[in-house]
């Protein structure tokens, strides 16, 4: 029976959102100790854009995340835990024709890990720029991008450049970290893609050790390598240290710098991720760029105090807990 068009039920519209991103989200199997005990392991979910989508769904800001899933359990488990986070997932593609990609961290000793990958062939690998145009057509305030997503292939790259050119063309922010992973692709084919992409990146988020991967200048000075990507067009570069703090460098010649919060570490994986997130969440909130630092400096601690990739990251809020006294009950 068709239905006049006059009565049909209209489609559901949705405000665009507050940041877009899109990479591999994979299967992930997390051990006790090591595998070849026997020990046992939890299954979840992880991936550096999915992390970040999940920080900023959980400080309350509209995320909506596009990545290519394979047909398969994985797929329904990730697609999942992302709606229950509240990320936005209707762009997300499908592929039949390739699995979702997985991978094992092995607790070794103290708080040392080991990660095995099984993402080659993945379908992730395989999203192609066409593979986002209503995810892009449906609109954003940001764009995330990671330097991951253009180590996984030709089409995964040409997903991002594509992504980062349909922002700039219609006024988002585009935000890039690097995110590095040198069992992807070395030094040497990782540098000059990168350095492709500065001159469309507003806001460029790197660990100090990559910042010669995206920034040509000879030498170590940090401050002439900055120098050079701020002249290339970012509005600003933040320079994560780890347990050092970070730096922000805005064009306008500031240089902040955040200490980090002290608290015990459990687990570093997934700290990068929490931290992008709370920078963008107040990027977002309008905060100056002092409080910017400090809301990603607190995010990253609560990824560093918690296990998981993600699931220690606070909601809005939470975001004071850290201030509580050591052992404090919260009645």
């Amino acid at each position: 029976m068709t239905v006049p068009a006059d009565t049909a039920t209209p489609r559901r519209q949705y405000p665009p959102a507050d940041v877009l991103t899109f990479g591999e989200t994979m299967l992930s199997l997390q051990t006790e100790g090591p595998l070849t005990t026997g020990a046992p392991a939890r299954t979840a979910v992880a991936g550096a854009e999915s992390n970040v989508a999940i920080g900023l769904a959980r400080l309350g800001h509209r995320v909506s995340w596009a990545g290519r899933l394979g047909a398969d359990e994985p797929a329904r488990l990730i697609l999942r835990t992302l709606r229950g986070e509240g990320v936005d997932v209707r762009h997300a593609t499908s592929d039949p024709g390739a699995p979702t990609g997985a991978l094992m961290r092995e607790r070794l000793v103290a708080d040392v890990t080991r990660v095995h990958y099984w993402r080659a062939g993945s379908a992730a690998s395989r999203q192609r720029p066409e593979h986002l145009a209503a995810a892009l057509a449906a609109g954003a305030r940001v764009l995330h991008v990671t330097g991951i997503t253009c180590a996984l292939g030709p089409g995964p790259l040409a997903a991002v450049t594509g992504a980062v050119e349909h922002a700039r063309e219609h006024g988002w922010t585009v935000v890039l970290d690097v995110n590095h992973r040198a069992r992807l692709w070395g030094e040497q084919e990782a540098a000059p893609v990168l350095r492709g992409l500065r001159g469309s990146v507003d806001v460029l988020i790197a660990s100090d050790d990559e910042l010669p991967l995206i920034a040509g200048a000879d030498g170590t000075d940090e401050a002439v390598r900055v120098a050079e990507l701020l002249a290339a067009g970012a509005r600003e570069v933040v320079v994560k240290r780890g347990g050092e703090g970070a730096d922000l460098y805005s064009a306008d010649g500031r240089r902040l710098h955040q200490p980090a919060r002290r608290v015990p570490v459990l687990d570093t994986v997934g700290a990068g991720d929490a931290f992008c997130a709370g920078y963008l969440s107040g990027l977002l909130d309008g905060l100056a760029p002092a409080g910017r630092l400090r809301r990603a400096g607190t995010t990253g601690a609560f990824a560093v105090a918690s296990r998981g990739d993600w699931e220690g990251l606070p909601h809005r809020d939470e975001l004071s807990l850290l201030d509580a006294s050591p052992g404090s009950a919260v009645r």
